[in-house]
Parts: C-alpha cells; sequence; structure tokens
C-alpha cells in the first residue's frame, strides 16, 4: 500500500515535535517535596493548585558564587530543582550557574536529555561541541555571546583567562538534563571497564590506564 504524502508529511511534523519531557497537563505543578516519595513518577507529585504562591516560582539559588576550589578542574555548576524552584516542576527546563576560575576548566560533557544554550555574563570563554561526525565546532564567547549546545553532544567551555574568574548561565530544555562527564564514564565506573577494552579503545597500555584511573579518582 502506498503512503498517503500528506500523511507522510503530519508524521514528520509529529515526529519533530517531539520533546524530551511531556507536556504538562495544567497550568502548573508546583513540587510536592515536604513528603518522602513513595511512587516515583516521571517528574514530582504536586501540591493543591489552591496553595500556589508567587514564593514557588522564585529562587536566589544562581545568586550566589559557587566554590571553584572543590574541584581540581576549577568550576562549579550550580542547578535549579524542585527543591529551591518548585514552580519549574514538569515545565521541561533547567537553569544552571556556572562558575569557572582562571583557566577553569568544564570538562568534555553531555546533557542526554537536553540540549543547552549558554550567555557568557563574565570573563572570557572557549567553548565548543563535537558532532557525530567528530565535527569540532568552537567559539571564543566575550561577555554578551550566547553559544547553544545541541542535544547529548559533547561539549566544553574552558576560561580562557589565567586570572579572572568567568561566569555563565544556562538554560537547559529538560527539567532532568542529566550530565555525563566523558572521561569519568569511561574510567571510573563501578565495576571498572575491562583494562583490555580500553587499552584497545585508547590505544594505551595498562599503565596509562591505571595513571588516568588514579587521576580521576576511580
Amino acid at each position: 500500500m502506498r503512503t498517503s504524502p500528506l500523511l507522510l508529511y503530519f508524521f514528520l511534523i509529529f515526529v519533530v515535535r517531539v520533546k524530551s519531557d511531556p507536556d504538562p497537563l495544567q497550568d502548573y505543578c508546583i513540587a510536592e517535596t515536604r513528603n518522602p516519595q513513595t511512587i516515583f513518577l516521571n517528574g514530582a507529585p504536586c501540591i493543591n493548585p489552591i496553595n500556589a504562591a508567587p514564593s514557588h516560582f522564585t529562587t536566589s539559588a544562581l545568586s550566589k558564587p559557587g566554590n571553584t576550589a572543590a574541584n581540581p578542574l576549577g568550576f562549579n555548576v550550580t542547578l535549579t530543582n524542585i527543591r529551591n524552584l518548585p514552580g519549574m516542576n514538569t515545565l521541561g527546563l533547567t537553569m544552571a550557574r556556572v562558575d569557572i576560575a582562571g583557566n577553569g576548566l568544564v570538562p568534555p560533557h553531555t546533557h542526554p536529555r537536553a540540549s543547552e544554550v549558554t550567555i557568557l555574563i563574565k570573563g572570557s570563554l572557549l567553548v565548543g561541541f563535537v558532532d557525530t561526525s567528530n565535527r569540532l565546532f568552537t567559539q571564543q564567547l566575550r561577555e554578551g555571546d550566547s553559544f547553544v549546545f545541541p542535544k547529548g553532544l559533547i561539549h566544553f567551555l574552558y576560561n580562557l583567562d589565567s586570572k579572572a574568574s568567568a561566569l555563565t548561565i544556562s538554560g537547559l530544555s529538560s527539567q532532568n538534563p542529566g550530565a555525563q562527564l566523558a572521561s569519568s564514564a569511561t574510567f571510573t565506573t563501578k565495576p571498572s571497564i575491562p583494562d583490555d577494552i580500553l587499552k584497545k579503545a585508547f590505544q594505551i597500555n595498562g599503565q596509562d590506564v591505571s595513571r588516568i584511573r588514579k587521576n580521576l579518582g576511580g
């Protein structure tokens, strides 16, 4: 049976419009976070809408600098979530504050469930992502510039200034975007990926595998 071109058109439109997070079925669903969750949903249960207040839709979580000395790479990520911004529940978005020390690096990582757009508030950054044909897209950002990282692709942010810190604010297209560091996901798994696999994949020897694991805390 021949497929109708009109039917195919509407099917393609539907596929293009599919998002990782389901659309909300009401104006808002303020997350209930006071009681232990016994039923696990794709999101969080809602409070009674009658009890909604402006405070549920605002947060100061991104107002304070993060501690970039907490890890050797010199960066800190502060996220909004349903505890500090309960009104974001079911809306399919997350905001992030990223503080990066001088010469600090947000290492190559992916967000499996979200695209990301970031705006540089302060400093100077080199950012980039790699597509599935291993093509690298990089850009030096100055204050006020924005950059988009497509969903699921490996990307990074590097502070070009050796002394001054940098600050970005990002928006991600999922309530739970996830984050997976490429290096940690490879060398610090529990249990460990067999050495022979890592040696062959990265063309390194057993000593290299052990050294990288130790350096990454694996």
